[in-house]
């Protein structure tokens, strides 16, 4: 365990999460699959705080060891982060998105002990015009701007860039995407996911994400 810092993760209902991938009953579960993955390598790695208004996500995450805040009327990626960073521990904070399912322990891990010597840091994602992770030392104000090409926002706030591994930088919103982290090696939910979609190209991808899953450290 990496000791100081407390990562937080913001998920929103699942049942609405993943609309670009697959159907609505295939989208929940997919997407639950994601953020469960995601907590859990996190977990390994240091304190989690979860974000949720959705039930079954707060149980699962609960089981993980993280600690669970109610969302209660969704109110935005930015608003549940602040929720999060308000119940976390003192020392170092950091919030990531909950849908890395390809994110390995020691590349969290690895991007952490980096940022601790910086105020603020950011991982760009995958594409390099959004961020997967934000950070701030320990007795810095909290300060975060998700959402869409993000990237350029937080460097305006403060934030270093940070040279991370692929698996902390590969995000996934589209069935190109989920391929790609597939690539990485996803986590166990996500890669064993037998999808009911009868888009044969979300299924036809989803057989090979189990095909080469691998283990993360």
């Amino acid at each position: 365990m990496l000791h100081g810092w407390t990562v937080v993760i913001p998920v929103k209902p699942t049942a609405l999460g993943k609309s670009r991938l697959v159907g609505s009953g295939d989208r929940a579960a997919l997407a639950r699959a994601i953020a469960l993955d995601t907590i859990e390598a996190a977990r390994r790695v240091c304190p989690v705080v979860v974000v949720t208004a959705d039930a079954e996500v707060a149980a699962a995450a609960r089981e993980l060891g993280a600690s669970v805040v109610g969302e209660g009327e969704p109110a935005g990626l930015n608003a549940a982060i602040a929720r999060g960073v308000d119940a976390a521990r003192s020392g170092h904070r950091a919030a990531m998105l909950g849908d890395l399912p390809a994110l390995r322990s020691t590349d969290l891990a690895a991007a952490l002990r980096d940022a601790a010597s910086l105020d603020r840091a950011v991982v760009p994602d995958a594409e390099g015009t959004g961020s997967t992770l934000v950070t701030a030392r320990a007795g810095m104000a909290w300060a975060s701007a998700f959402g869409a090409d993000s990237l350029a926002r937080h460097i305006a706030l403060g934030c270093t860039a940070l040279d991370a591994a692929a698996s902390l930088r590969r995000d996934v919103d589209t069935v190109e995407q989920l391929a790609a982290a597939a690539t990485l090696g996803l986590g166990p939910r996500t890669s064993t996911l037998q999808p009911t979609s009868h888009n044969d190209t979300v299924a036809i991808t989803l057989e090979e994400l189990s095909d080469t899953r691998r283990k993360r450290g």
